[in-house]
């Protein structure tokens, strides 16, 4: 049986392979068709580039044939190392596997983006390259992504930011067969004399949006408003209610700024029409026709 070099040289780099470093690659399992890297240490003769077989087999230089199919790189490399060592072809066989390229498989994109449908991709992509196969997201998306791992049906948060630099973060993969689903935003509306009446999306780095940032968004209110006989119009399980509250004291810091729900209305009125009490059923309804801004 052939003996390998030193065990502590070995298993110092097997600890500083990049393929064991990087965790995102373990997520998908190998299947027929993928093209694996195989590297043995200390023994560079057994290098293969190889792929795997209909069968989901690779067959080794020595060793025979080895099932990897519906395994990570992880546990195929325990496999290869089984292999040899059952094999007497190596007494402590240290090896390591990397999908070089997957086969070609495709990942979902649905919900709120330009362009929903399926895209073929042969490695993982990040959530920024995925999203934009899809052209990127829609007026209407929520930044709150999920992906669904392929197979284990695992489903994975995350927060698609504002911010470049976070953005372009590469924690996070798709992999091929994974579904990523965009859902719709929650949107809030400001009504009345504000300088931008609509519908604005509740997404934002920072927290939930709150009141006055929703009127900040509308580019605040005009001269002729009342924003301390404004009022909040909120759906809840037992019917509408409807809340008075006093927009200019909040700006003031004399009362307390309050965070907004989903289809919560904020409505500002006119001074010069003297509709401060205009009807909620009228303000309701016209949310149907409301411009709807992303943030």
């Amino acid at each position: 049986m052939r003996k390998t070099g030193s065990w502590i040289l070995s298993l110092v780099l097997l600890l500083l392979t990049p393929a064991l470093r990087s965790q995102t690659a373990e997520t998908l399992l190998i299947g027929p068709g993928d093209v694996l890297h195989l590297q043995v240490f200390d023994t560079p003769e057994m290098e293969q580039h190889v792929r795997v077989t209909d069968a989901g087999e690779i067959p080794l230089i020595l060793g025979g044939n080895v099932k990897v199919s519906g395994l990570t790189p992880e546990l195929a490399a325990r496999a290869i190392e089984k292999a040899l060592f059952d094999g007497k072809i190596l007494s402590h066989p240290h090896v390591t596997v990397e999908v070089e390229e997957y086969a070609a498989q495709q990942v979902f994109v649905t919900g709120e983006v330009e362009h929903p449908g399926a895209f073929d991709i042969k490695t993982s992509h990040t959530v920024y390259e995925v999203l934009a196969l899809a052209g990127g997201l829609a007026t209407l998306a929520d930044r709150k992504v999920l992906i669904q791992r392929k197979g284990s049906q695992e489903k994975i948060p995350y927060y698609f930011s504002n911010n470049a630099n976070t953005a372009l973060d590469s924690s996070v993969r798709v992999n091929p067969g994974d579904t990523v689903f965009v859902p719709k935003a929650g949107i809030a509306y400001v009504l009345g004399d504000v300088r931008m009446p609509g519908g604005y999306t509740m997404t934002n780095n920072e927290a939930q949006l709150s009141l006055l940032q929703l009127v900040a968004r509308a580019g605040g209110t005009n001269n002729s408003a009342i924003p301390s006989h404004a009022r909040l119009i909120r759906k809840t399980a037992s019917g509408t209610i409807e809340i008075a509250i006093n927009i200019s004291a909040m700006q003031k810091g004399k009362t307390t700024d309050i965070p907004l729900e989903a289809n919560d209305i904020v409505y500002v009125p006119f001074s010069y029409l003297k509709n401060s009490f205009a009807n909620v059923q009228g303000i309701t309804t016209s949310v149907g026709t409301a411009a709807l801004y992303k943030f």
